[in-house]
């Protein structure tokens, strides 16, 4: 297998990283019960601290400016604590992205890229974040994005717009929006105008 570093742009690669973020917000919420009398961060950030191991369904629409119509891809994501979150996109390309301790991988067919988070201070705030929210460590997720919880415990939002001033010329905010402890929808705007939206579902027993 090949590896090569920084053969993406970094945009490409933030925006990959936004919505695995979002997904792992999503892996995480689905996992727990919330009680209606105590809708709040900290109750969510309760909930995500007992994170364990999990896997999450996705289908993801890209709707990017040039293009008439969205480009749909659909996968799994998988979480091994404490650090370790995976992103399998299955249709309509193979495509593995893995966020591990201080490296980015992607994996294409034979390809193999990498990137080392020390050299790129936008990934890492992004990383970090993921790593915060996985955790439910509110104070660390932050220092990296601004937070806003709105709406009722049957219909709510969770909107995170990037601190770092170049983070947020490649990823405007990330908002999931769910019912009570599911995460239903997840969106990325991007700095660009382009935005994603991703359905989010557990695995069929």
């Amino acid at each position: 297998m090949h590896e090569t570093r920084f053969p993406l742009r970094l945009k490409s690669l933030m925006q990959r990283v936004a919505c695995a973020t979002a997904l792992g917000c999503g892996l995480m919420l689905g996992m727990h019960n919330v009680n209606a009398a105590d809708w709040n961060m900290d109750q969510l950030m309760a909930s995500l601290a007992q994170t364990k191991p999990g896997k999450v369904n996705f289908v993801e629409k890209k709707y990017i400016s040039t293009l008439d119509r969205p480009v749909e891809s659909s996968g799994e994501l998988l979480y091994t604590p404490p650090n370790k979150l995976e992103k399998r996109t299955l249709k309509p390309k193979p495509e593995r992205m893995v966020l591990e301790r201080n490296m980015v991988t992607l994996e294409r067919g034979k390809h193999k890229f990498a990137i080392d988070l020390d050299e790129s201070p936008e990934l890492s705030a992004l990383i970090e974040s993921i790593r915060a929210t996985l955790a439910g460590d509110r104070r660390s997720l932050e220092l990296n994005y601004v937070v806003a919880l709105t709406g009722t415990r049957e219909q709510w939002k969770l909107a995170l717009t990037p601190s770092d001033f170049q983070a947020r010329q490649k990823v405007k905010r990330i908002t999931l929006s769910g019912t009570a402890g599911d995460v239903r929808e997840v969106e990325v705007q991007q700095a660009d105008g382009d935005r994603s939206v991703m359905s989010i579902e557990k695995p069929r027993s």
